[in-house]
């Protein structure tokens, strides 16, 4: 018992010494939450000194567009964005938000990897408007929300161009994407008189799939022009919705556009294009909406679309070269088409076009080659394969007498057109018209047209329409359906070499 009170002892002792010393001494803590801590990065600026003399001026407020491009600089975020509301957009449909994006354009341009956006939940009317380059890399032009013209002829600004809507020139490496909507509200400039209109019927009919009948609506137009048949006089420019002039580098991709009064989209001039998955529509008997037009471009890929309009879903124009078009959806519509070439006994050349993989149907031509008489050139190395065919007037077509009027004067020079592939295209044709038309300029004919697995079937009755030729020169791979016996074997005895030497 006395050797416990000695021990406790000792240790209080102990103790006593500790509380007394430096390491041990207890501190008094001020008396503020530790969960409530102030840091200096969120505390209110402190208040401006007072200036120096009373005559400097104070500084201006930053606007609201700097402010939120701050708050999105590149150290916060691997791309900059800039939002057009914070440019002043309104976004409700009606009011003019040119002015907004013309700024929201020139920030972002001089920016790398920067981010144009068009907000989701808004519809911003925007008026003719070039968007100029050079930019800085990386520029996405980003669509989420709807983009929409002024509506029709009568709300388009006086002294303003009529034949464009968005143009980008001189652009390098920019993507436009999104999943919002461009709009081009193109019906009041359909209905103009002076353009082509179409008159549609419906004829049904019955179709067999070896299980059931399907009841089945063939779709059939005819052309007028103008009221009652007749071309009326007065304007008649109508705006491209989306052109790129002059640029290369580009990605056009995720987009859905409808209803443009002209062209969808235009490339001229460009080198570099890249087309994925993009959705165009318009009505069957809208005129001139092109889903897609090329002109002087080069280096193109189009690929998983889906276009469906007034004219063709994808159109190549004079210099064009190393253009890849597959798993494309087309129809109703004209087709996909080379030309029209030569007009006005112009220069045409076109080489090493592909398309592939595809599908059309409901449509007034399929595979297109056009041209008109009186123009010089070559078309060359053009290859057609994989194309499934549905209800297709003309699946293969090729017009070298191509004319948009009534009548066109005869001519003796001509585009030459050689080396043209036709391989695995196979489905239905519509009975008003042979299921291929080959019809070759008298002086200048077609060379070396290939045939390998063609099997076209009428959409209706059983009767098969036999293949029309003029002047066609080449070879069948592979017996056809319906068998090609017009076809021309061997090579003409002249062939127009300084056309295709100019090329």
């Amino acid at each position: 018992m006395e050797f416990t009170r000695f021990c406790f002892l000792v240790f209080s002792i102990f103790l006593l010494c500790c509380a007394c010393s430096v390491h041990c001494r207890f501190y008094d803590y001020p008396n503020v939450s530790r969960f409530h801590a102030l840091s200096q990065i969120s505390m209110p600026p402190s208040h401006a000194p007072a200036p120096a003399s009373a005559s400097a001026p104070a500084p201006a407020p930053a606007p609201q567009g700097a402010i939120d491009d701050l708050k999105n600089s590149p150290k916060d975020s691997a791309a900059t964005t800039f939002n057009v509301l914070s440019y002043g957009a309104i976004g409700d449909g009606v009011t003019d938000d040119t002015q907004a994006f013309k700024m929201a354009w020139d920030a972002a341009c001089q920016v790398d990897s920067a981010i144009l956006l068009v907000p989701n939940h808004y519809s911003f009317m925007i008026q003719s408007t070039i968007f100029t380059g050079p930019c800085k890399s990386g520029l996405i032009f980003k669509v989420e929300g709807t983009i929409m013209p002024p509506d029709g002829p009568d709300s388009w600004p006086k002294g303003v161009s009529k034949k464009q809507w968005l143009v980008f020139y001189r652009i390098d490496g920019m993507s436009m994407q999104g999943g919002g909507l461009i709009d081009g509200k193109g019906e009041k400039w359909w209905n103009l008189p002076c353009k082509p209109h179409k008159v549609i019927f419906l004829i049904p009919f019955y179709k067999f799939d070896f299980r059931i009948f399907e009841f089945v609506y063939n779709v059939r137009t005819s052309m007028q022009q103008g009221i009652n048949g007749t071309t009326l006089p007065g304007p008649c420019d109508s705006p491209v919705a989306i052109r790129f002039f002059m640029s290369s580098n580009l990605t056009v991709q995720g987009l859905k556009i409808k209803n443009s009064p002209l062209f969808h989209f235009r490339f001229d001039s460009c080198r570099g294009v890249h087309v994925d998955s993009l959705y165009i529509k318009a009505p069957p008997q809208s005129p001139n909406t092109d889903g897609i037009h090329i002109e002087n471009t080069n280096d193109v890929t189009i690929r998983n679309s889906i276009i469906s309009n007034g004219d063709d879903c994808i159109s190549i124009g004079a210099g064009c070269f190393n253009v890849d078009i597959r798993n494309m959806t087309c129809g109703p519509s004209h087709g996909i088409s080379i030309g029209s070439l030569g007009f006005r006994n112009s220069r045409a050349c076109v080489s090493n076009i592909t398309v592939s993989d595809s599908t059309i149907k409901y449509s007034d031509n399929g595979v297109r080659i056009k041209t008109w008489q009186g123009g010089f050139g070559a078309v060359s190395k053009i290859n057609f394969n994989n194309i499934r065919m549905e209800s297709v007037r003309n699946p293969i077509i090729l017009d070298q007498y191509y004319c948009s009027t009534k009548s066109c004067a005869n001519q003796t020079s001509a585009v030459y057109i050689s080396d043209v592939m036709y391989s695995n295209i196979k489905g239905t044709y519509d009975v008003r018209s042979p299921p291929m038309h080959l019809a070759c300029s008298n002086s200048v004919p077609c060379t070396n047209l290939t045939f390998l697995d063609v099997e076209l079937y009428p959409a209706q009755g059983q009767k098969i329409l036999e293949p029309f030729c003029w002047n066609a020169y080449g070879a069948l791979r592979t017996l056809t359906i319906p068998p090609v016996f017009c076809l021309l074997e061997g090579t003409p005895q002249s062939l127009p070499s300084s056309d295709a030497d100019q090329c």
